[in-house]
């Protein structure tokens, strides 16, 4: 049975920070860098079971995307217990991982490779994942020569031809042109309805609204409030309009 559980999970990061010094300070201190610790998680508890699929919202910084590579096991928590049962597949970095100077068949396999992918179970794929792209006889090109929205129309081909258990997602609900953008939205539908348990992050609050049960809003690594998607949303808003209109206008 898939399922996630975040029990008081915090994550501090460690920053390093190049500064300008002064010729004197640098020779006593032989070091340009500063440490900073930045508290990107607090707190956070959170159960979600097989079936359900739930959005994280928050503005930009926020812990959100943080929190979707908590749960990929990329960062461990520093504090807190986080139990994720079931296989994970997460699509991020949709671009990441492309070698410039291979062909888009190869990049296929490569980027097949990373996701998990075998040889055997990436040749049953190029194919379906070709024909999605819709790149034709660009793919015997090394990806050097691409296009922008050429990359990303290979790249979401390649990241969602997974076949998903649990599947963590982040900022790929609006990718390439308009026509594209339809065919993209309508694979990650039937992802979605194919995943046994999903989280979802995007600043597309319409998306994460008709395609999650519940909603999570993260401010500041903490979370904020959790629920229906409607009562959510209508809560974030109202204090994002508080906060950029703190000033009521007052009757002449």
């Amino acid at each position: 049975m898939a399922r996630i559980e975040l029990d008081r999970v915090s994550l501090t990061l460690t920053v390093r920070q190049q500064k300008r010094l002064p010729l004197k300070e640098f020779l006593v201190r032989r070091s340009t860098e500063t440490v900073v610790e930045v508290r990107a998680l607090q707190d956070v508890s959170l159960q979600v079971s097989e079936g359900e699929r739930v959005g994280l919202i928050g503005h930009n910084g926020a812990g959100k995307s943080t929190l979707l590579r908590v749960l990929a096991g990329i960062y461990p928590p520093t504090a807190g217990r986080c139990v994720v049962e079931g296989e994970v597949s997460s699509i991020f970095n949709i671009q990441l991982g492309f070698e410039p100077d291979a062909t888009g068949w190869e990049n296929i396999c490569y980027r097949g490779y990373l996701q998990g992918e075998t040889p055997r179970t990436i040749r049953a794929k190029m194919q379906p994942i070709a024909e999605f792209s819709e790149l034709g006889h660009f793919l015997d090109m090394p990806v050097r020569h691409y296009s922008a929205g050429m990359k990303i129309r290979l790249a979401f081909a390649i990241a969602t031809a997974i076949e998903p258990e649990i599947l963590l997602v982040d900022e790929v609900l609006s990718v390439g042109d308009r026509a594209f953008q339809d065919k993209a939205a309508q694979r990650m539908r039937e992802m979605i309805a194919q995943a046994r348990l999903i989280v979802l992050v995007s600043h597309d609050l319409e998306a994460l609204a008709n395609l999650c049960d519940r909603l999570v809003w993260l401010d500041h690594g903490r979370v904020r409030q959790v629920g229906p998607p409607e009562e959510v949303v209508d809560a974030y808003l109202g204090q994002v309009s508080a906060f950029e209109y703190p000033y009521q206008a007052q009757p002449a």
